[in-house]
């Protein structure tokens, strides 16, 4: 027999192996456990948006306006330093676009939210008015969550 022969397939089997090996390894298939990892609660009980700082909750209000509060590093609630907000929430044909006014401690929208209990949000926020936007994408689901008392927006259960 000749070389060929006998490398052909086995190299052929190497390399229908392969996909079959990759695809073992699941997702989620890494070294740390998720199941310690508790969401922050909010003071108010909205979300928190961890991605700028300082933190701010986004919290819908009874009349559907949005609240948003900023948390010093005590998780609780500081002025309003400057940040500009624009929330833009609705179905993607047809947003809604909200802004912001100082009001307190926090700042509240102009307009209600669209009508509707489970929509695409986007929250961008600024440090200054001329700094760049942090961008935060959520569906807004205003439906109270089984486990927990919030709405699931805000829910700090683990599921």
């Amino acid at each position: 027999m000749n070389i060929k022969s006998l490398l052909l397939p086995l190299i052929a089997a190497l390399a229908l192996s392969l996909p079959v090996s990759a695809a073992d390894k699941k997702k989620d298939d890494h070294n740390h456990d998720h199941s310690k990892e508790k969401k922050i609660t909010a003071p108010n009980g909205g979300r928190v948006i961890t991605a700028v700082e300082p933190h701010a909750e986004f919290l819908v209000t009874a009349d559907r306006k949005v609240q948003i509060t900023f948390l010093g590093e005590d998780g609780k609630a500081i002025a309003p330093a400057g940040q500009v907000v624009t929330v833009t929430a609705g179905e993607r044909s047809s947003p809604t676009k909200l802004t912001f006014a100082k009001s307190g401690n926090m700042l509240v929208s102009d307009a209600a939210l669209p009508a509707g209990n489970d929509f695409p949000t986007v929250v961008q926020i600024k440090a200054t008015p001329d700094a760049k936007a942090v961008t935060e994408k959520f569906n807004l689901n205003l439906s109270k969550c089984p486990d927990c008392s919030f709405a699931e927006y805000a829910c700090t259960c683990a599921h």
